[in-house]
């Protein structure tokens, strides 16, 4: 590659590191803060202290990094944005599309950490992740990152029982059935599938759900997936029944550790790596990170400077109780809080609620399990952004104190 284009390369890293970083002020598009769902926890100039200084310290680790890659020959740095991490010691890049494709669907909490470096396998270039295996298609741009069939190689180097894999005639009630794999798809794994990608991510069923090591699991052409029901607490568990539809915690299932399983049974290398010179460690926070809100659509999405990482549906204030639309950003947060509030002759105490974040007044982002009308246009709140459980889990952990939020129609 010329140099030019390695400073190019070089420089739409840095770009990306640092692009949006200047300070935000809270800017409503209202003349007035309202009061919403619940008592804000701090004043508005308290607010903005904490925003500030929040995204002071982010701002300084995005040049901190952009003063590293800055200090090195452009000759020694990667040909495309390459990322670091130190939990598993490995890289991931975009010279394939690997890094960005991580990012957009799911990132650890689908695929893990990256547990190998890029890699030709059969002829292809593939790399394995804690619980996935990535594999460059040239030959169909439009999606020429894949995921490779590794619970089919899985099963097949483990040597599975073929009884337990048999297809079904069938199937149980309420089930979907595949006809391409004569199998059946049902309750909590379903709807994990469903939410998470479904064919695209995690393939077919290969299997029906199954008992191993006292878990229920199944078997997906891509993936296993297990059942952790105790990862629901009691509290969420009886507004099930309460209700009478279902709530999802973050991690009531699981992608298990198909990837490492397959590396380590066909003898690849997974040995932690030095970290290469002009590479940053991998955050979420390398990225400037902000979250869309389009009342219109009940939508919310988490972008990662332009990239797209996350999409949730949701539920916003009704007529009365509006939810503020502007440019405002997360000043303060706490896993579980009780709801209070009194505003338009009406008072509210609604005890557990999850994953808070504040992000004007007494307006926030928090989990939902008295209801489940997110993203089906129904406002249901008094002002707060409703999220399912499981989503508003994900934003509480990939989200910060300085978040960028824009609220708007």
């Amino acid at each position: 590659m010329p140099p030019r284009r390695l400073i190019t390369a070089a420089t739409l890293l840095l770009i990306t590191l640092i692009a949006g970083a200047a300070t935000l002020w809270l800017r409503p598009a209202q003349a007035s803060i309202p009061v919403g769902d619940f008592a804000a926890p701090m004043s508005a100039q308290q607010a903005r202290a904490a925003v500030a200084e929040a995204q002071a310290i982010q701002q300084a680790q995005r040049q901190e990094v952009g003063r590293q890659l800055g200090a090195i020959d452009p000759q020694k740095l990667p040909l495309s944005p390459t990322i670091y991490f130190a939990e598993s010691g490995h890289h991931l890049s975009n010279r394939s599309g690997f890094l960005n494709f991580w990012r957009a669907n799911g990132q650890k909490l689908i695929f893990g950490y990256p547990i190998t470096e890029e890699l030709v396998e059969g002829g292809r270039i593939v790399q394995y992740f804690e619980r996935a295996r990535f594999e460059f298609h040239p030959e169909t741009p439009n999606a020429p990152v894949q995921l490779g069939l590794i619970g089919s190689d899985l099963v097949a180097a483990d040597g599975i029982a073929p009884d337990l894999l048999a297809g079904v005639e069938n199937p149980q009630s309420g089930a979907s059935y595949f006809p391409e794999t004569s199998h059946s798809l049902s309750g909590e794994i379903r709807g994990y599938w469903d939410r998470h990608g479904a064919i695209g991510i995690f393939g077919f069923p290969i299997s029906e759900p199954l008992l191993e090591d006292g878990r229920t699991v199944q078997y997906f052409e891509r993936a296993r997936l297990e059942w952790w029901p105790e990862d629901m607490d009691s509290f969420f568990r009886s507004q099930e029944s309460i209700n009478g539809f279902n709530l999802n915690t973050l991690y009531e299932v699981r992608v298990s550790d198909m990837g490492r399983r397959l590396a380590t049974a066909r003898s690849i290398d997974i040995a932690p790596v030095e970290q290469l010179s002009g590479t940053a460690i991998w955050s979420p926070a390398i990225w400037q990170r902000h979250i869309d809100v389009n009342l219109s659509t009940q939508q919310l999405v988490a972008y990662e400077g332009t990239l797209a990482v996350w999409h949730a549906p949701v539920a916003t204030g009704r007529d009365g109780f509006n939810t503020p639309t502007g440019e405002f950003a997360i000043y303060y947060r706490l896993p579980m809080q009780d709801m209070t509030g009194s505003i338009g002759g009406e008072s509210w105490y609604v005890p557990h609620i999850p994953w808070v974040q504040y992000i004007v007044g007494g307006v926030a982002f928090h989990g939902t399990y008295w209801h489940n009308a997110h993203g089906s246009g129904v406002r249901m709140s008094h002002g707060c952004v409703n999220l399912r459980i499981d989503d508003a889990e994900w934003l509480y952990a990939w989200a910060d104190i300085g978040t960028v939020v824009d609220i708007h129609y």
